[in-house]
């Protein structure tokens, strides 16, 4: 059976609404026209109104299939109040060409009735939803279908006869999930919200009177937004690892671009310069109207007093950060890293990877009696020609890579075997156990190298060689 899934404003001034049969539809309106609904791309069409509304707050959720919630707490100041807020979001919308309706109130749930079941711009007074929301529908509490229904059938009809009920056998008859709804809209419990991206309070905003497209522009709005959010860091002693830049066009995309930090920051000038290259990337169209800028991982840092010697030796935050920064912006988060230890025996596993300046920690440091090579290959790479006095002997020459080494000294075997005990190898074979040498060869150059598995009479042992020493 074909039903309407949409209706346009004209089709229901004519009587009609969603869910209705398609042929009572054409009966009532003979000329009536439909289009074959697309809910994936009314999905995608919402989730850019969500990216859209960044400009209006940092904190936009989508609510399916045709609403979003905005929290515009902090942030209405910017544009005068919440009334005139609400007007320059109205206006871009009629612009565009969406039919909307929009309210505000201290609750999701108690906007979610008022922009449904209410007048439409209605803004409820702080603390004051209770006396909007009684005289709206049971279903204005977003109740599943067959609980407002039945709520209907006993006679209450508005949802201030449900306030003067006494709550125990309300949540009785009707289930707790009814009574949590109702306490959700009054602002007796809170509501969690889906946001599209994290919400942060620390957020900057820039609206320009004209559009701006010009590259020198770009660059000088992005040092002005970035000292605007800078500033209020600073005010509050914190810094951020993590900041998001965003340009809003004319025809409602946003360019979003991000930068990070490997120690917490505040500098506009050096936020800025991480994210002039990046400006290249971003096509203005015909023009960009708002510039926003949102930091992430924000922490307290302390004022740092700048060092008497750093004539002789800059500081860890003028010299390195800066540094490590750039590369990291350039190269790629997971392209900048530095080595730590890992607590296994198997040398290819003893090695993690972390943030370039994170603080290191000791809780399982390398050994200073089995020490590891500089330079640890990926994978073992085989080695030819070694003779041994006995078995157990450290090798007396090699051939890797097809040149002769002639080692002068030498010390082992260090025997490692793999991990068993975990799960992943099954056993503990022979086959599984490496006897490791560290070898200096006639011309200092100095090798760890490997016997895999033990002697057998009908077999030449293989050897490897795993890394090279410094």
């Amino acid at each position: 059976m074909r039903r309407l899934f949409g209706v346009s404003a004209e089709a229901a001034r004519l009587g009609l609404h969603v869910g209705q049969k398609a042929t009572d539809a054409l009966a009532l309106v003979p000329e009536l026209v439909t289009a074959e609904a697309d809910p994936d791309a009314d999905a995608q069409a919402l989730t850019a109104l969500v990216d859209w509304c960044v400009r209006f707050s940092p904190a936009v959720a989508a609510d399916p299939p045709d609403g979003l919630f905005l929290d515009v707490t902090g942030v209405s100041h910017l544009w005068g109040g919440e009334w005139e807020m609400l007007c320059d979001f109205r206006s871009r919308l009629a612009a565009n060409g969406l039919p909307f309706r929009c309210a505000i109130a201290d609750t999701p749930g108690a906007a979610w009735a008022l922009v449904r079941f209410g007048e439409d711009g209605t803004i409820a007074p702080p603390s004051e939803q209770g006396p909007l929301l009684a005289p709206l529908p049971p279903a204005a509490l977003r109740l599943e279908t067959e609980t407002w229904a039945q709520i209907e059938r006993l006679g209450l009809r508005r949802i201030g006869q449900i306030m003067d009920l006494p709550r125990a056998p309300f949540g009785r008859r009707f289930g707790q999930a009814a009574l949590t709804r109702l306490d959700q809209a009054l602002g007796r419990e809170k509501e969690a919200l889906s946001f599209r991206r994290p919400p942060t309070p620390w957020f900057a905003r820039l609206a320009f009177a004209e559009p701006i497209s010009a590259p020198e522009d770009m660059v000088r709005v992005t040092a002005d937004v970035a000292a605007k959010l800078c500033a209020r860091l600073e005010a509050e002693s914190h810094g951020a690892r993590r900041f998001e830049l965003c340009f809003h066009r004319l025809d409602g995309k946003a360019m979003p671009l991000g930068i990070g930090l490997s120690l917490p920051g505040r500098d506009p000038v050096r936020i800025a310069k991480l994210f002039a290259p990046k400006l290249e990337t971003v096509d203005p169209g015909f023009g960009i109207e708002v510039v926003t800028i949102a930091a992430h991982a924000v922490e307290a840092t302390s004022g740092r007093q700048v060092r008497l010697d750093t004539v002789r030796d800059a500081a860890l935050e003028d010299g390195l950060a800066p540094l490590v920064d750039r590369l990291t912006n350039r190269l790629g988060l997971e392209r900048v890293w530095r080595s730590v230890p890992v607590e296994s025996h198997v040398p290819e596993l003893s090695v993690g990877r972390a943030r370039p300046l994170a603080t290191p920690t000791e809780a399982c440091p390398w050994s200073r009696e089995t020490p590891r090579p500089t330079r640890l290959f990926r994978r073992p790479e085989p080695v030819e020609g070694v003779i041994a006095l006995t078995p157990d002997d450290p090798p007396t020459q090699f051939r890797w890579r097809g040149q002769v080494h002639r080692v002068r000294r030498a010390e082992g075997p260090e025997r490692i075997g793999e991990e068993w005990w975990k799960g992943e190898i099954g056993d503990a074979r022979v086959g599984h156990v490496r006897d490791y040498y560290r070898v200096e060869d006639a011309e200092g150059g100095r090798f760890w190298l490997f016997r895999a598995g033990l002697y057998e009479a009908d077999a030449t042992p293989k050897w490897w060689l795993h890394g090279l020493f410094g």
